[in-house]
């Protein structure tokens, strides 16, 4: 399958860390890779490691008939300029998770493995390192890559290599991997989320449809989009999973027991109160990681023993602080509505830190649900005006702080300019704003939760940063702020 590229140019789309990861395979196969990227400073390191590169200016006047193949980083719209001209020329494009498949294919770096895939709006990582956590207890090897910061080929080309790859893919991922066919795959949930990029819930839902079309299709089926790609799927068997009691071919939970309908007749999993996290969301994940792993024959106390073990990463609903009776929980991985739901609904009085960028998805739905649970909100961000519309909509009782630049404005103005110094101090220096004001609305029993419902990029480096940011402020709190208006 790999042999057209032997002695060709291959144009790399982005110098990130995905395209990093192509470099030395493509050398492998006998391809000559070449890097583009929109920016200068990018293209400038690709150069010090000795790469080809091209600039769009260049790409516009090249002669296309020198690449057999563009390999295009996930993040990359199909309408991007270079993606684009590619297609028009006729020059296949494919992403990096596709070319890894075919390296795999092809045993360029071993045997071939098998794939657990797993995606989903929310809920991936966590899924993906309890897929690893139960792998790991059954003395299969593996490794979690993918989304989840390991590129796939990195995770090929490692030696001893892995007999069964964890592989967390986005919408973007599967959007560009069409031929990607799993052991087993998994569609977690649905819902808004990068719809600017894939130009609505329809095509975002087909995207995630992809990872149906292996051997086992998983489908969550509490949430409703994702139960209808049940009926849409092109795997050889689909099975379901919900946080209730499971029908035959189904997961599910009994007596506060993990239990498994599909694999076998009945056989308990693991206990609901071991779970990490805990509450709905996490036995969601936990009955996914289980039926991926059921699918390939993982006994059932393997699954037990890797759900114990797996404990969640920071920034998902992690614990930073308690204080005058006040819990501070930091869930910046909540970065669209339907994550911030299940992290809300996971405490009966949340002080509500929320905000940044929607990226198209909305939040009324949300507000509407939780309003009840609302003791008040303090917003930041671009699309603060937005949740603070709808929060006056659908929970007009609730105290609402939309932060601006304030005192911090000098500051910010550096950051506008460029300054990315200046950027991370305004960004911290408005968190910190944040925290004090919603420790001010909370008394004993409340809990202050940063669940944006929103991305970070307008703010902070990532979602990690935005956390940090977070946890920071909270530890400089005093008993005294507890219940203290500003």
């Amino acid at each position: 399958m790999l042999e057209f590229l032997r002695g060709r140019d291959v144009l790399v789309a982005g110098w990130g860390v995905s395209g990093r990861s192509l470099v030395e395979p493509l050398r492998d196969i006998g391809a000559r890779p070449v890097v583009t990227d929109s920016a200068a400073a990018a293209l400038a390191e690709a150069a010090e490691l000795g790469v080809d590169v091209a600039t769009s200016v260049e790409l516009k006047e090249a002669d296309w008939s020198r690449f057999a193949l563009v390999i295009t980083s996930p993040g990359w719209r199909p309408d991007s300029p270079v993606l684009a001209t590619a297609v028009a020329e006729g020059t296949p494009v494919w992403g990096d998770v596709e070319f890894a498949w075919w390296v795999d294919q092809a045993r360029i770096y071993g045997p071939v493995r098998k794939w657990l895939v797993i995606t989903g709006t929310n809920g991936k990582t966590t899924t993906t390192q309890m897929t690893h956590a139960i792998l790991r207890a059954a003395g299969i090897a593996s490794v979690a890559c993918g989304n989840i910061g390991l590129p796939i080929l990195d995770a090929l080309r490692r030696n001893p290599g892995p007999q069964v790859l964890a592989v967390e893919l986005s919408s973007f991922q599967l959007h560009w991997a069409p031929s990607v066919r799993p052991e087993a795959g998994v569609v977690l949930n649905v819902a808004e989320d990068h719809l600017d990029w894939h130009g609505g819930l329809d095509a975002y839902a087909a995207a995630k449809a992809r990872a149906l079309i292996g051997r086992v299709g998983v489908v969550g089926l509490d949430d409703r989009v994702a139960a209808s790609l049940a009926r849409k799927s092109k795997a050889r068997r689909t099975v379901g999973f919900r946080v209730g009691v499971p029908a035959d071919g189904e997961l599910g939970v009994v007596d506060g027991k993990l239990l498994d309908r599909a694999f076998t007749k009945a056989a308990i999993l693991a206990e609901a109160g071991d779970i990490s996290p805990p509450g709905p969301a996490g036995i969601a994940d936990a009955l996914a990681a289980a039926a991926l792993t059921r699918a390939i024959d993982v006994a059932p106390q393997f699954v037990r023993e890797g759900l114990i073990e797996h404990k969640v990463g920071p920034h998902r609903s992690a614990f930073v602080r308690e204080l005058a009776g006040v819990e501070f929980v930091d869930d910046s991985k909540a970065t669209n509505p339907h994550a911030a739901r299940s992290s809300i609904l996971a405490h009966p009085h949340v002080i509500w830190v929320a905000g940044g960028l929607l990226k198209g998805a909305h939040i009324e739905d949300l507000i509407e649900e939780v309003a009840d649970r609302l003791v008040a909100a303090v917003l930041v961000g671009a699309d603060a005006p937005v949740i603070a519309a709808a929060l006056a909509r659908h929970a007009p009782e609730v105290p609402v702080v939309e932060l601006t630049a304030g005192d911090d404005a000098a500051m910010d103005d550096k950051a506008a300019a460029g300054d990315e110094t200046s950027k991370t101090a305004a960004a911290e220096a408005m968190m910190a704003r944040a925290v004090r004001a919603a420790a001010g609305f909370a008394s004993s029993g409340d809990t202050v939760l940063l669940a944006p419902a929103a991305a970070s990029l307008d703010m902070f480096a990532d979602y990690a940063h935005r956390g940090r940011s977070f946890a920071a402020a909270v530890h400089t709190l005093e008993d005294g702020d507890i219940g203290r208006r500003l």
